[in-house]
């Protein structure tokens, strides 16, 4: 590649490519939920797996991992620490062979005190974004997942 053509392909990268942007937005609003909710010790990643068992559960971990697209590595890391803080039961399924997630107590109740915490983090997301980029965010999110077949 000639160094004219180099720069034009850089320029065009650095410029356009929707990847870095949605890495820039994931890691910016990741850490607004993170530091909002550390007083709990939850992560946004852990609540969100919580929502999708208090919201479908009983469930597999596969469906979870299918509803969030998440690597069943990261689910298998973040159920060991919701089991150990008692957030979620994990119980084998009607063949032994698959588990079943469910909200546990203790979750019930780290949803309920996460909800003023998770309401603050969404209200700053959304002055950071203003009105229009998270109605944005919203409606590029319900696409994906209805693509997906993940509504």
């Amino acid at each position: 590649m000639k160094n004219g053509r180099l720069t034009n392909t850089v320029e065009t990268i650095a410029s356009e490519c929707l990847a870095v942007r949605i890495r820039l937005l994931n890691r910016t609003v990741t850490n607004i939920f993170d530091d909002a909710l550390r007083p709990l010790g939850v992560k946004v990643s852990q609540l969100n797996v919580l929502m999708v068992v208090a919201k479908l559960g009983p469930i597999t971990p596969g469906d979870v991992c299918r509803k969030l697209n998440i690597e069943k590595s990261t689910l298998s890391r973040n159920v060991d620490r919701m089991r150990t803080h008692n957030w979620l039961k994990v119980s084998e399924g009607d063949s032994g062979r698959k588990q079943i997630l469910e909200l546990a107590p203790a979750g019930r109740r780290l949803i309920e005190k996460a909800f003023p915490l998770w309401t603050k983090a969404q209200t700053e997301t959304e002055s950071l974004l203003g009105q229009q980029g998270a109605k944005s965010i919203h409606r590029a999110a319900n696409t994906v997942w209805a693509q997906l077949g993940r509504e």
